[in-house]
């Protein structure tokens, strides 16, 4: 079967580094098959910068599965782009029309500095994560699945929660530019099962800590970060999130 073709015009974020005040280039896509991936649009693009010896675009890639959440791109003013519940690895050409001008930019906000282009620093999540320390497990012999009977509601609930994958478009979605869904992600995940109970209200505690030394700004529940997440996480976990945190100053 005959894949169709189109031609596009690129509006590239290009920023050296950190310091660099970066701006917009302008770049031809020509003859690209509507069945690539955005990345794959880029590949071929970066490809035609290095043989005409120019510099290639940096951005963020791994698995290309929409599961790694490395590939952080501002498209057309939507992180990940237009489709719903995607990643943009997982977005393909055929959501744009031929002749279209595509914007492209890296993820702003302050605690996710640029390094090139469209690469931005999310090391911030990873402080985060880290904050929360670790999940108590007593040593002895593995017990039977069954042993710790878990509500089928709850374990759905953590599973969802757990579906995050850290990709930073709920921050980059964000007026404020707030991690509450990503922050409310990690902890719910573990505050619905058992195995989460004994650092409960230490882990809540340390993660909104470091949230706000990494200088994320604050959630006025707008529901963007919910709309733009590739994996749909809701921001019922950021009702979750507060109630943990009152609970665990409470019981100081």
């Amino acid at each position: 079967m005959q894949h169709s073709t189109i031609n596009l015009n690129l509006k590239v974020w290009r920023q050296k580094n950190a310091k660099d005040s970066g701006r917009f280039e302008t770049y031809k896509a020509e003859n690209i098959s509507t069945e690539m991936s955005f990345l794959e649009m880029f590949d071929v693009l970066n490809e035609r910068l290095i043989n005409e010896g120019k510099d290639p675009i940096a951005f963020d890639h791994d698995c290309r599965e929409g599961i790694c959440g490395m590939c952080s791109m501002h498209i057309n003013g939507r992180a990940h782009g237009p489709w719903q519940g995607t990643t943009t690895c997982q977005l393909h050409m055929r959501a744009f029309k031929d002749g279209e001008t595509i914007t492209v930019e890296p993820w702003r906000a302050q605690a996710f500095p640029v390094i090139k282009d469209l690469t931005v620093d999310r090391s911030s999540f990873d402080r985060i994560q880290q904050a929360g320390g670790f999940v108590s497990v007593n040593t002895g012999n593995a017990q039977d699945g069954n042993a710790l009977p878990i509500d089928k509601d709850k374990a759905d609930a953590s599973f969802a929660a757990a579906a995050c994958i850290g990709c930073g478009a709920c921050v980059a979605a964000c007026k404020n530019a707030s991690a509450m869904l990503f922050v409310s992600a990690k902890v719910s995940q573990y505050a619905l099962l058992p195995q989460g109970e004994p650092e409960r209200n230490t882990r809540v505690m340390n993660m909104v800590a470091q949230m706000d030394k990494e200088g994320f700004g604050a959630c006025t529940n707008t529901g963007a970060c919910e709309a733009e997440c590739p994996k749909e996480i809701s921001i019922s976990n950021i009702a979750r999130l507060n109630r943990e945190y009152i609970n665990a100053q409470m019981s100081l």
